[in-house]
Parts: C-alpha cells; structure tokens; sequence
C-alpha cells in the first residue's frame, strides 16, 4: 500500500510506534539552531549534524521529523518545548517517497535514509532541538 501511495501520491501513511517513530520539530528551532532559514543551508547542516539518520521537511506546515527508533524513549516534554513531540504508537505520519530530495511540493528529504532502517540518533535530535530552543532564547534577549 505504502509503495503504491509513494508512486501515485507521493507520500505515504506510515504508522510509527513499531520499526520507527518520528520527533516533530518546528522549522523556527531548527532554523535558530542553524542561524538560517535558506534551506539548502539548513540540509547541508543537518548533513553534518547528525551521524546517518533520516530527516524531512514539511514544506506547508513548517515542520521537521526525525526519524528514530520505534521503541526510543523521548527526554523531553511538550511544556519545555512547544511544538516538539515524539509521535509514537497510534500516530500516523505522511512521509514522502524517497525520490522527493528538493524542497518542492508538499514535503522533501533534507536528509535522505541512505539505508533500510538508517534512524536518526535521539541524542542528536534533543542536542539538535535544545540548541535551537537556546538560539531562540539568545536571540529574545538582544
């Protein structure tokens, strides 16, 4: 189903919680992590920051998710950090077919799953969203 969803549509519904699950992080903290909203930029960032992994963007809703393992326990709360939740067990998640690598359409890869079940670490991703929820912080205080 997935794969004919991917073809015709270009984004499948996936259910996390099992292999993998998903840590959906505003653009603005990603963007105050990386000190820009170009986001060629911001993809040769992510490319650097986290060691393999997959990310993607949704272009409409100005989000990112993070690909993690299934299973992972996510550290942080909604009330510390708005807008970041782990979507785990009985969530579902449009994800874009592999092919989508340019930030065109609906949702992109920024950071293309090089291989079956290349997740992104979940330190990586909390370093990731603390620094851009410090970025931000910095820069209401100027």
């Amino acid at each position: 189903m997935a794969r004919y969803q991917w073809d015709e549509q270009g984004i499948a519904l996936l259910c996390c919680g099992g292999i993998l699950s998903a840590v959906r992080i505003p653009a603005c903290l990603v963007w105050a992590a990386v000190k820009t909203d170009q986001l060629e930029k911001v993809d040769a960032f992510l490319g650097e920051w986290f060691d393999g992994g997959a990310v993607f963007m949704d272009l409409r809703s100005q989000q990112y998710y993070a690909l993690v393992p299934g299973t992972a326990d996510w550290p942080l709360n909604e009330r510390d950090f708005p807008g970041v939740q782990r979507l785990g067990r009985d969530n579902f998640l449009g994800v874009p077919a592999s092919r989508l690598t340019t930030p065109e359409g609906r949702a992109y890869w920024c950071l293309p799953m090089q291989s079956p079940g290349d997740l992104c670490y979940l330190d990586e991703v909390e370093a990731l969203v603390r620094t851009g929820r410090a970025a931000l912080a910095e820069g209401a205080g100027q």
